[in-house]
């Protein structure tokens, strides 16, 4: 770790005992998931996760070995609030497990205190500068506060606003941003540095272990995502709290959700990272629903919405990949249905390639070679391709695998033997080689002998 530019704070920063853990469990999930047949989709992380404190916000353990949550932030104007909480809803409902809310002036607090009691996950209120704002928040009820160690500067009150979550349970985050770091935390010729960054967070650590503080969670954010990386790793060193992932301003997709899954992956497959959150330039649904992806995809959430995979296409395809893999994800839409559906464009290396998936289907002979679990059950016209994959999920989800199997028992043997002819007779119309790779090597060789 490297040398701090700022260590007066050294001093006053200890080490605490991490708290009891809780365990990720997908029980109740699967429970509300309305997979009657699947019990729950195992977690299969194979990432080792930072031992961290606990912090509850509201009924969302963030830290500690909870599962790593999705946070997101409203757009409307905090003071309307019916638009505020039909946003909270929406956000919900894409996989948001905390929903952010600005309490900039007395009107956003005042509708925090009509918003809070109807949410459906719990409500952080963002504090700007002035910190009598976050004790009007507080009295609306919100389960935590963010503050900007760049906003609020004075001491006594940020301890006044820390006093007071002390006394009411509330947690809060230290929302370091790196384009508004203390003046006298800048390099004079490298500007924002890591170093910097994690010194604006122990800082105001300080001044809340001065009123004995504890209820914390910390972001140390940058647009650049090399240089938000390396802090989160020294924050990481400094520090046992519960962390808040995010690359702040990333920018509208896809470069910004590029951007955004870049750094908060790199940092979770390094077990850094309690709860995350995407910060696009478009609807807020998105955040929420790229966060729970990522977590879905990386093993770190059970998966509760279909899992789309699909093959790039190539010469060999007898149908059109991309359009009938988008109707599917049209059709599942958010459908809770927790499996893994292929999209395969031909049956020469489809159903080996995703044997893995849960159900799947290949495309020969302009019709549908439907699979369970690597086993051919049905052939279908290639119109009803996207309609059978999403009757033969719904089944599957209600009654399981091998009664999927055990109900295409009668016609597995049909599907198999019509499966193959498709295979065969695509090997020999194309070949081995599908794209004509050998034609054009060929012609670069009659070209060099030039």
């Amino acid at each position: 770790m490297q040398s701090w530019p700022c260590c007066w704070w050294w001093a006053v920063w200890r080490w605490c005992a991490t708290s009891s853990t809780r365990s990720a469990s997908a029980d109740a999930h699967s429970r509300r998931s309305g997979c009657s047949r699947l019990k729950d989709v195992k977690v299969t992380a194979r990432f080792p996760r930072r031992d961290t404190r606990q912090i509850m916000v509201g009924t969302v353990a963030v830290g500690g070995g909870a599962p790593v949550t999705v946070q997101s932030m409203t757009v409307t104007k905090t003071a309307d609030h019916e638009a505020t909480l039909q946003q909270i809803y929406a956000l919900a409902a894409a996989g948001a497990d905390i929903v952010r809310c600005t309490c900039n002036r007395p009107a956003a607090a005042e509708g925090l205190a009509r918003i809070v009691p109807r949410s459906p996950v719990p409500i952080v209120a963002d504090i700007h500068n002035n910190y009598r704002m976050a004790l009007a928040a507080l009295e609306a009820g919100v389960q935590c506060l963010r503050l900007n160690p760049g906003n609020i500067r004075k001491p006594d009150q940020i301890k006044a606003v820390a006093r007071e979550c002390k006394d009411r349970g509330v947690p809060i985050r230290i929302g370091v941003n790196g384009g508004s770091l203390d003046p006298d935390l800048y390099h004079p010729e490298l500007g924002v540095t890591p170093e910097a960054m994690v010194a604006s967070a122990m800082r105001e650590l300080a001044y809340f272990d001065d009123v004995g503080f504890d209820l914390v969670k910390i972001s140390v954010k940058a647009s650049s995502v090399p240089l938000m990386i390396e802090a989160y790793r020294q924050l990481a060193d400094a520090t046992d709290h519960p962390l808040h992932l995010g690359v702040t301003e990333a920018g509208p997709p896809p470069a910004g959700t590029i951007k955004s899954t870049a750094g908060i992956a790199a940092l979770l497959a390094e077990g850094i990272g309690d709860t995350i959150r995407y910060s696009l330039t478009t609807d807020p649904v998105e955040e929420a629903r790229a966060g729970r992806q990522l977590l879905e995809a990386m093993g770190l959430r059970e998966r509760r919405n279909v899992d789309l995979i699909a093959c790039p296409s190539c010469g060999r395809a007898e149908v059109d990949v991309f359009g009938i893999a988008q109707r599917a994800m049209e059709a599942f839409g958010e459908r809770r249905i927790p499996l893994q559906v292929a999209v395969m464009g031909c049956v020469v290396n489809g159903p080996g390639e995703a044997r893995d998936a849960d159900l799947g289907i290949a495309a020969g002979n302009r019709r549908g070679h439907l699979f369970v679990k690597g086993e051919n059950v049905a052939v279908v016209a290639e119109d009803a391709m996207v309609d059978a994959l999403v009757e033969w999920a719904e089944f599957i989800c209600e009654h399981g695998s091998e009664a999927a199997l055990e109900r295409a028992a009668q016609t597995r043997a049909v599907a198999r033997r019509a499966a193959e002819e498709d295979r065969r007779r695509n090997l020999d119309e194309l070949g081995d080689d599908a794209n004509n790779s050998e034609i054009v090597v060929e012609g670069i060789r009659r070209k060099s002998r030039l």
